[in-house]
């Protein structure tokens, strides 16, 4: 885990000798299935949103470990 603040990582790696591949290659995970329309109301989503941005995530990918959080929860 990095200690850097996200604009620090942006920095760091703005600098060409910082982007070399290091270490063996890592495969990424599968594809994801297709989209799922999900609708929240105005205030869920901008809480989502908020939350999304102080985690430095896209909002789907906050809510794709959210319910991935919950179904490992409910698993126990």
């Amino acid at each position: 885990m990095t200690t850097m603040t996200p604009n620090e990582e942006n920095a760091f790696y703005a600098d060409p000798d910082h982007q070399v591949p290091q270490g063996p290659p890592v495969r990424r995970r599968a594809k994801l299935s297709e989209p799922v329309p999900v609708r929240f109301p105005e205030d869920l989503l901008r809480e989502v949103r908020d939350h999304a941005a102080a985690d430095d995530r896209s909002v789907s990918n906050w809510i794709r470990r959210a319910v991935e959080h919950e179904l490992e929860r409910s698993h126990r």
